[in-house]
């Protein structure tokens, strides 16, 4: 089911959440190069409402939002917030998911973190929501080069901005997963508050 979500400008959050989820911050990604974080949000009210939101046919909210104690506390609570390109991302997703035709998960801690989060690079396409690490498809764990590789080129090859990390491109090179994202994209759905 696909429950209702409100929008928020974060820049009218508070001062706890606008200093760890830095709405509309410009910040360098790896390539250092300037971006935009997200400004809009849809705020999720209780882990009920994660669970009981669908994005797509076979992706539900909460597989984009469950962290873990890397998270800043204010951002582990609920009310939550999330960036609305997340949707774009899980879109993307349904489009790889029906081209294997099995089921895709994702990892705990694998899709949205706040740019605070304290393993992750503040410039991370996870801070936009619009990235996620896979690791299992079907009953297949995702976890060597072939397989990353095989599945890289697949969700490649479906939707044009679709991108996946290359095999051993982590630091230390420890590739247990595949990493997709649709870059840095923002979104401001047509019920977002006006920007002031």
């Amino acid at each position: 089911m696909m429950l209702p979500l409100k929008v928020v400008d974060g820049l009218t959050l508070g001062a706890p959440h606008r200093s760890l989820l830095m709405p509309a911050a410009v910040v360098r990604d790896s390539y250092r190069r300037s971006r935009r974080l997200p400004r809009f949000f849809y705020v999720v009210e209780s882990w009920e409402i994660a669970l009981q939101t669908m994005l797509t046919p076979h992706f539900a909210l909460w597989e984009f939002m469950d962290v873990d104690l890397y998270e800043p506390l204010p951002l582990r609570t609920y009310p939550r917030y999330v960036p609305c390109a997340v949707t774009a991302l899980a879109a993307h997703l349904e489009v790889f998911r029906l081209a294997v035709g099995q089921p895709v998960k994702i990892a705990a801690n694998g899709a949205y973190r706040s740019p605070s989060h304290a393993r992750s690079a503040i410039g991370s396409t996870h801070a936009w929501g619009t990235a996620a690490n896979i690791f299992r498809i079907g009953d297949e764990f995702v976890d060597d080069r072939e397989k990353v590789e095989r599945y890289a080129a697949l969700a490649t090859s479906l939707l044009p901005a679709m991108r996946a990390r290359p095999y051993g491109d982590l630091p230390g090179g420890d590739d247990d997963h595949l990493h997709l994202d649709i870059g840095h994209v923002t979104a401001l759905p047509v019920d977002a508050p006006p920007e002031e």
